[in-house]
């Protein structure tokens, strides 16, 4: 790979250990990959959740962390995917002092790499969204797949290590996404339903992954007749990315780089129609009606203030089924809006749990399933519900007004 000579500096360990381990840790995934060089990043994004980092990644952070300031900050702004611990909340969830002891130890040794702990997997929705073209180094599946698509940024999928090494050198390999080749479509999808509410919307994402069913895929999309918003694009761009590994999808005439099928080179693409069949079969395979339904979870994405007050409205006045556990996870900066305008209040006077900063799939979700007897889940993500399964519950996918009565009785309505 090409290097400049600030590059070369820090492979040489002119700037310190921890540039000249992200200099090495980069250069192997570029000839990985045959990148050329570098891009430069305006941000960075780690997934860091102690369930998955363990005692060693831990270790490894505490090492970097030890080095002094000027050779252990970040390089460029960098922020926190969701935690795996709200240590606020973790006892009556059945999470054990060891892992918020783990969950300690990462936040300390992540703020003295100068990381923002901002502990969400929606900074698009609430922490200086990228604009188009810029290069990012991010690790969520679906901060990546959403930046990609909406805002027109370009990102690859980063592993937690990768993403760091972004941080501390302000670069990244430029392969995959980085390159205007790569962002050209390669499937081309026809839709002959529209989605309705953010379980259509992800159950969109869910059959176009399947579909797509690989990375290197890029789907193109035709049919939309109105623009979804935020959190629609948010939900369909969530279970793509959990269904089929998409880290980027064209919406013809809506997403920014595809103001025209021609644009992103559909045209000569063969089309796969998608019908309301489609949609039934695929929610029909998650749940059945009178199911019953021990934890409700409304998660995977966080959900946004406006998502949040969806939720409030919904339990306001009623009660939880006693056998019946209600979660909701939210980023902090929507967590302090929403506990000034109230909603908080209301969610937790229905029986459920506001959780902040984390999010329900990446907080040892098989532990706390043993803990607690889940193992019927319902929620109005499909992204949560596909993951899930994996982990021990047998999930189940419906609207938010569903998941509250079944939250209210104890069963799928």
């Amino acid at each position: 790979m090409r290097l400049t000579d600030e590059e070369r500096a820090m492979l040489a360990g002119e700037r310190g250990e921890p540039r000249r381990w992200a200099m090495d840790h980069m250069l192997k995934v570029g000839a990985m990959f045959d990148a050329e060089d570098f891009v430069p990043v305006a941000q960075a994004h780690m997934m860091v959740d102690p369930e998955s980092v363990g005692e060693a990644g831990v270790r490894f952070l505490e090492g970097l962390a030890a080095h002094n300031e000027a050779d252990r900050r970040v390089a460029v702004p960098m922020i926190t995917d969701p935690r795996g611990v709200d240590l606020n909340h973790y006892r009556p969830l059945g999470q054990t002092e060891a892992m918020a002891d783990l969950e300690r130890r990462t936040i300390k040794a992540l703020t003295r790499l100068g990381i923002l702990m901002t502990n969400t997997c929606i900074n698009y929705q609430t922490i200086m969204p990228p604009v188009m073209g810029e290069h990012m180094a991010y690790g969520d599946t679906g901060v990546v797949i959403y930046c990609n698509s909406v805002c027109g940024a370009r990102s690859n999928f980063e592993g937690g290590p990768s993403a760091l090494a972004a941080g501390l050198t302000g670069r990244t390999p430029r392969y995959g996404l980085h390159l205007d080749e790569n962002r050209r479509a390669t499937r081309r999808f026809i839709v002959r339903h529209q989605p309705r509410g953010l379980v259509e919307w992800g159950a969109l994402g869910a059959i176009v992954g399947r579909l797509a069913g690989s990375y290197w895929e890029v789907p193109v999309i035709e049919g939309i007749e109105t623009v979804p918003g935020s959190d629609e694009l948010k939900h369909l761009g969530a279970a793509m990315a959990s269904f089929g590994s998409t880290p980027l999808f064209h919406l013809v005439g809506i997403t920014p780089e595809a103001p025209t099928l021609d644009a992103v080179g559909g045209t000569a693409l063969a089309a796969h129609e998608i019908t309301e069949a489609d949609f039934a079969s695929l929610t029909a395979s998650y749940g059945s009606k009178g199911d019953p339904v021990d934890v409700v979870v409304f998660a995977a994405p966080q959900l946004s203030l406006v998502e949040m007050q969806r939720v409030a409205d919904l339990v306001a006045g009623h009660q939880r089924y006693p056998e019946t556990a209600m979660l909701v996870c939210t980023s902090p900066a929507v967590y302090a809006d929403a506990t000034r305008l109230g909603l908080v209040d209301t969610i937790e006077a229905f029986g459920a749990k506001v959780l902040e900063g984390t999010c329900f799939y990446n907080q040892y979700a098989r532990e706390i399933g043993e803990a607690n007897g889940w193992t019927r889940l319902l929620s109005n993500s499909a992204k949560i519900v596909n993951i899930l399964g994996g982990y021990g519950y047998q999930p189940a996918l419906r609207s938010a007004e569903d998941c509250v009565r079944a939250a209210r009785t104890g069963r799928i309505p």
